[in-house]
């Protein structure tokens, strides 16, 4: 099997949106049960996604950078606080992703 020993990260705002989504589904230890992504985890999907919003810094502008980075880190500490997704956490980190893709969204529109 053909393992890439770079790690992923988004390199635009379409990524990072895809990979919100599928945190989303994967939440909260984002581990694949199907084998098929056998080095997925927590730190695999939060490193590309922190990268990924580093990447895209100057498409974002700082302060959108700033609103986008905030969430990510509050996200995190939701889903390691419920990896069994049973004490709520790991709803409020879900509520996060859905923070940052409204964010994107507004970006999208021209909002500040």
């Amino acid at each position: 099997m053909y393992r890439n020993s770079k790690p992923y990260s988004p390199n635009t705002k379409g990524e990072i949106w895809d990979l919100l989504g599928r945190m989303t589904l994967g939440s909260p230890t984002f581990v694949d049960k199907t084998g098929f992504f056998s080095n997925r985890s927590i730190e695999t999907e939060f490193f590309a996604l922190n990268e990924g919003l580093k990447r895209i810094r100057p498409q974002l502008g700082e302060a959108a950078y700033q609103r986008l980075a905030e969430p990510s880190a509050r996200m995190r500490a939701h889903f390691e606080a419920d990896p069994e997704d049973k004490t709520g956490e790991s709803s409020k980190g879900r509520e996060c992703i859905w923070e940052m893709e409204e964010i994107l969204r507004s970006g999208a529109r021209g909002e500040p």
